[in-house]
């Protein structure tokens, strides 16, 4: 959900230009018109396939007209071949939205047009998605695909019958689990009005303002820079959703601030790659994967915020005080006070932009709307702060730039929910998703631990190079159903791998927040991708702690989860002491280790039932005990220091003094 730019596009002129901008246009107009059941008003029964056809077929039009095939593509003209493309995906998206209240009689039915016309949506989702995100979602829908058609060469559980085209291509193209399913459906409706939400914030100045409360607020603090990317990446990436779109926006001024103060090339991209990345699980608005967790467990999307809280909020802390002990370390005083801008100022002209965000809390969490209701009447008070704004222009002009820049933010989507989709339906028809979520029950019988690791290492691996949303996707449909069966709680098993599919963007060896932010800096991605796993380590642990106790996702007793809470914070304080090696001065490695060990006692929540609820508490005890003596111990030493210093500074200015005095006999001659 994100204000995301293309791999490359081509400068259209002429007719081609017009017609592709009214397609990028007409995506959100669609949206608009259709999610706020404008043609119900208006005594018109469409069904939802309808409008997502009509969404599907503008996405694919446009993808084809501008995005060329490859870095040595066209980029003067477009092709004959990206022409017919394109006409293809308009068409197999129209067919959908003028027929099927027709179609809808007879959808099992197998007929030669709609054979050809599933064949050709499939094509062309496979070659848009290679154009607009790479090559691993269109590996693994290939696979997905051979496995339909060759399902009688594998072994064991795995074995099938195998289906020929024109079943497959039949189920793929008109199920409700198939192309147009689920997937889509979030993508063309809740992601659509997040990502014109986030457009219009941003062209109306919300995220300058953004900016400018960072640099106010945190600017002359010790290693204010790097605070500075904290607070403005939190806050737009709030809005935005994307790791990769908050890195580019935000990056171009805070990685050249962070490299000025004092800090290295690689800190200050990974600083940021981390903060941006954080974004995307920092309620209220997250990634366009939490709307899909509510969706697929059929609870308000305000339940997934709230439970998305604490663990956001021990992932900024960890970072805040890392940033801040590097900067202690390291001698990085904060900005002049003449290079920040003034608060109260900058709240005077832009704190009206805060409206929007009230708005849409207030319609999520308080009045219980719908999250398209709620973003459309968000975006609407955006757009009026912004015409009542002094500076902003907000004219005819500006609000097509909108519209244009938002359909060009869901061309990705598109694709990539398309082609999940691919995926989603062929695991339904084959039976191979009740395969695979039978064999993981039969690892997780010997450890759940065990699954939990291997989850979230193919979260990681297969979020290598993919938006975080296919990532879930795939996740949610062949691995969550496993953790669930095995007792976990589904909130839970959902939220830990959208967070591993997130941590895919910074950890080694293809980061895609990282790669943007070190390519800003001018380092090396890899030892930028190293420095960012050590930044975000917290986030790698959180996710097991909330699976074992609900109560990091403020679900339990009000006592067990105050505690749990108190004692997390706690514990990412004391992790980034221990990750940085530094509090009132450099910490050795075994007080260092002590630190880990103590932070991880006090990250453990309270279990308040079943076979750990006893080991719970004593790691809380322990690593409590433990952090008040090292604590106490290093407060000791730079107390003794000080008073050293202190006396040997009087003693040379006594020594001073006296020399200084003459003697009586000196005095009289």
């Amino acid at each position: 959900m994100a204000i995301e730019e293309l791999p490359r596009s081509r400068p259209l002129q002429g007719p081609l230009s017009w017609i592709a901008n009214l397609a990028l246009i007409g995506m959100p107009l669609a949206g608009i018109f259709f999610l706020l059941d404008l043609p119900q008003r208006l005594n018109w029964l469409v069904f939802p396939e309808q409008y997502v056809g009509l969404f599907l077929a503008l996405a694919l039009f446009s993808t084809f007209l501008i995005v060329p095939e490859g870095a040595s593509g066209h980029l003067d003209r477009v092709p004959w071949y990206d022409l017919l493309a394109a006409v293809a995906g308009l068409v197999v998206g129209l067919y959908i939205f003028i027929y099927y209240p027709t179609l809808s009689k007879s959808l099992g039915e197998i007929h030669p047009e709609r054979v050809f016309l599933g064949c050709v949506t499939v094509v062309l989702l496979v070659e848009a998605c290679r154009r607009l995100v790479g090559w691993p979602l269109v590996i693994i829908a290939l696979f997905f695909l051979f496995y339909a058609f060759f399902a009688y060469i594998f072994p064991g559980d795995f074995y099938g019958k195998g289906w020929a085209i024109p079943r497959l291509s039949t189920y793929l193209y008109l199920d409700a689990n198939g192309i147009f399913g689920i997937a889509l459906k979030i993508g063309a409706s809740i992601v659509l009005v997040f990502i014109l939400f986030g457009e219009t914030l941003y062209a109306t100045g919300g995220a300058a303002f953004l900016s400018d409360f960072a640099l106010a607020v945190m600017g002359r603090f010790r290693g204010g820079p790097a605070k500075i990317a904290i607070v403005s990446s939190s806050l737009f990436g709030n809005i935005s959703g994307s790791a990769v779109a908050n890195v580019v926006v935000d990056g171009t001024f805070t990685i050249p601030m962070m490299r000025r103060a004092g800090y290295p090339a690689p800190v200050a991209a990974a600083i940021e790659a981390v903060a941006s990345t954080g974004g995307q699980i920092m309620p209220p608005v997250m990634g366009a994967a939490a709307f899909l967790i509510a969706e697929y467990l059929t609870i308000p999307y305000a339940e997934v915020a709230l439970a998305a809280f604490v663990p956001a909020i021990l992932y900024y802390v960890a970072l805040y005080i890392e940033v801040d002990l590097l900067a202690a370390r390291d001698g990085i005083r904060g900005l002049p006070r003449e290079e920040l801008p003034r608060l109260l100022p900058v709240m005077k002209r832009s704190a009206g932009f805060i409206g929007p965000l009230v708005v849409l809390i207030v319609y999520m969490f308080i009045l219980n709307r719908r999250p398209e209701e709620a973003a459309v009447t968000a975006t609407g008070a955006a757009l009026v702060i912004g015409w009542l704004t002094p500076g902003v222009k907000l004219g005819p002009r500006e609000l097509l730039n909108i519209l244009s820049s938002t359909g060009r933010g869901l061309l990705e989507i598109a694709a990539v929910t398309g082609l999940a989709g691919v995926v989603i339906g062929v695991l339904q028809l084959t039976g191979l998703g009740f395969t695979l979520t039978f064999t993981l029950i039969n690892v997780g019988q010997s450890s759940a631990f065990l699954l939990l690791f291997l989850t979230a290492i193919i979260s990681i691996i297969l979020g290598m190079g993919m938006p975080t949303t296919a990532v879930y996707i795939l996740l949610a449909v062949l691995v969550a159903p496993s953790l669930a069966q095995l007792g976990i709680l589904p909130l839970a098993a959902h939220l830990f791998i959208f967070y591993f599919g997130m941590l895919s963007m910074i950890t080694p060896p293809v980061c895609l927040a990282t790669y943007a932010a070190a390519s800003i800096a001018k380092t090396d991605p890899m030892r930028t991708g190293w420095e960012g796993m050590r930044l975000c380590a917290i986030a790698y642990v959180v996710p097991f702690l909330f699976v074992m106790s609900p109560s990091l996702l403020l679900i339990g007793h009000w006592y067990t989860v105050a505690l749990s809470v108190i004692t997390a914070i706690l514990g990412a304080i004391l992790l980034g002491i221990g990750m940085v090696g530094y509090l009132f001065r450099v910490v050795g490695f075994i007080r260092r280790s002590l630190f880990l060990v103590a932070s991880l006692g006090l990250l453990l929540p309270i279990v308040s039932s079943g076979n750990l609820i006893y080991f719970s508490w004593a790691a809380n005890l322990t690593g409590s005990i433990l952090a008040i003596l090292l604590v106490a111990g290093e407060f000791r030493v730079r107390s003794r220091a000080r008073t050293g210093l202190g006396v040997h500074t009087q003693g040379k200015v006594a020594a001073a003094s006296v020399g200084e005095v003459p003697r009586a006999g000196q005095e009289k001659s």
